[in-house]
């Protein structure tokens, strides 16, 4: 049987070892015991999302919570050399969620939101708290779906004033940074061979890889200026449109194969 993920708080899988009991609580320990129906003796997997996981069986069930017991020590998963961040503007129709949801499966280490130029969704207010609050659940449940140790950093939403100062700290601090643009006359394979070269040195390598994905409309004219500017380089994603849902993950896929992160 395929075991079951759940998320802990920071912390809880630290220090523990073979045979260690933990009592499951809040969301997780509601979620297991009303609606999976965890029963004493089934097996499920760990995760404090900071690298440590575990596997455990199940001791007793109460009306809102579990308690289980570790199977073995904890395993864990150093932190990448390389992260990758994603700048998601905010889009209609969900698509930014499905945009995150798929690149919290595929590796993403941090996610910033966007109210970019051409946003037709704004998050003002008591949006935005909302707006995060969603964009949480679904990056916990793509980390459940994937199985992932570590979580992606979920920060605040940026306006494109703030996204260019970002950048500029990011690239003085040895980042790449990839605006990516139907104007740019790079493609991001030039990039990804670039990088392939330096992960077979074993140097060069960026610390931080950022792709930066624009709403239904695309990045406007001012703000791939100001980005660039800022030290961002414009970067052509094929000669496919490609939705504000798609796009990202696509380039943290090409990403992934040529940094290491697949082999």
């Amino acid at each position: 049987m395929s075991l079951k993920n759940f998320l802990l708080l920071e912390g809880t899988l630290e220090g523990a070892t073979a045979g260690s009991s933990i009592e499951i609580g809040g969301d997780e320990g509601h979620h297991g015991a009303r609606v999976m129906r965890l029963r004493p003796g089934e097996s499920i997997l760990l995760t404090d999302t900071h690298g440590h996981q575990a596997e455990a069986t199940v001791t007793n069930v109460s009306k809102s919570s579990f308690d289980i017991q570790l199977c073995s020590a904890p395993t864990h998963e150093p932190a990448p050399e390389t992260t990758f961040v994603l700048v998601q503007a905010l889009a209609k129709g969900g698509r930014d969620e499905s945009a995150i949801e798929m690149a919290t499966e595929l590796g993403v280490d941090r996610i910033i939101p966007w109210q970019a130029d051409r946003s037709v969704v704004q998050w003002k207010g008591a949006k935005e708290g909302k707006g995060l609050e969603k964009w949480r659940a679904r990056i916990n449940a793509a980390v459940k779906q994937s199985r992932r140790a570590r979580i992606p950093v979920l920060e605040p939403v940026v306006t494109s004033d703030d996204l260019a100062a970002q950048i500029a700290r990011a690239v003085d601090s040895g980042s790449t940074v990839l605006a990516l643009h139907e104007s740019a006359t790079v493609g991001l394979g030039a990039h990804l061979r670039d990088l392939n070269h330096a992960a077979g040195r074993q140097e060069g390598i960026p610390r931080d890889v950022w792709v930066i994905v624009g709403p239904e409309g695309g990045i406007s004219d001012s703000e791939i200026d100001r980005f660039a500017r800022a030290g961002a380089t414009p970067t052509l994603l094929g000669t496919e449109i490609l939705r504000a849902s798609s796009a990202g993950p696509a380039a943290l896929a090409a990403l992934c194969a040529v940094t290491g992160r697949w082999q």
